[in-house]
């Protein structure tokens, strides 16, 4: 629900609410607001501070073949690309990894630079991979992505300069914890709610997605309650009370602005 209780579960800062309240400022007549407004300012409110976090809400393996069975590493990973006195934390790389379903399109159009057969991306924080094959299901499915990588590019960077155009976030299967992730939405499907005289008609039918198949990083586990983070490329997400060990359950605060999702709905 759009209260002050249900707004702090969500991971809203007090701070993006006085933001808020600042931009509309106060006027005798009547008006509304675009609820894109309160968005801005919640996003204003946390790039600065929030942690950087990686979580895969639908997962999609990723088989790196020239990578050694049974081997893992520890990467370096920085908690805010911008704060460097927020340190760093260390996560788990191996052969098997999970990726974003949302990464990979078989057939890609023009302007998608994720992965597709026969392209290198950047994986976040590790390496340069190339996807070779993918693997389906009896249904036709893509199941598993098979790819090999650049061993020589560790920290995201080839010796020979050459360049990629998208950078994936991706969790490590030797690791990954598996979270329940709320995507809210808004709760009405039209900025005038009730206009037409029945608010209940307005309500937003898909207002609220429950994925219970996500995987996290495991650095995820012990954060406060209510206190958002940012899940890289995806959006600002705080932990729930319903939270169980070894089972996490978050709530998106707020998305991050997506160009490719603008390029989709430019057709």
């Amino acid at each position: 629900m759009p209260t002050i209780a249900g707004i702090r579960r969500r991971g809203v800062p007090a701070a993006a609410l006085r933001e808020f309240i600042g931009r509309v400022g106060v006027a005798r007549a009547y008006s509304t607001v675009d609820v894109a407004m309160f968005d801005s300012a919640i996003r204003d409110a946390l790039n600065p501070s929030a942690a950087r976090r990686m979580a895969v809400l639908r997962p999609l393996k990723l088989i790196i073949e020239n990578y050694p069975e049974g081997q893992t590493e520890t990467l370096e990973a920085r908690n805010h690309p911008d704060v460097p006195e927020a340190g760093s934390r260390m996560v788990t790389f191996g052969r098997e990894l999970y990726v974003e379903q949302d990464d990979f399109m078989e057939n890609p159009p023009k302007k998608f630079y994720r992965l597709s057969p026969g392209k290198e991306v950047r994986l976040r924080w590790g390496y340069l991979v190339t996807c070779q094959s993918v693997e389906k299901d009896s249904e036709g499915n893509v199941v598993a992505l098979r790819c090999t990588y650049d061993p020589e590019s560790k920290g995201g960077n080839a010796p020979d300069g050459r360049k990629v155009q998208a950078t994936l976030h991706w969790v490590a299967a030797a690791d990954a914890m598996p979270a329940e992730i709320r995507l809210y939405s808004h709760l009405f499907n039209r900025p005038d709610p009730g206009a037409d005289g029945d608010a209940l008609a307005d309500l937003n039918p898909d207002s609220l997605e429950v994925l219970s198949g996500a995987l996290v990083e495991p650095a995820l586990a012990n954060g406060p309650i209510g206190e958002a983070v940012q899940f890289e490329r995806t959006g600002y997400f705080a932990l729930d009370p319903d939270s169980q060990p070894g089972r996490p359950v978050f709530n998106r605060t707020v998305g991050l602005r997506d160009t490719w999702a603008k390029v989709q709905g430019k057709g």
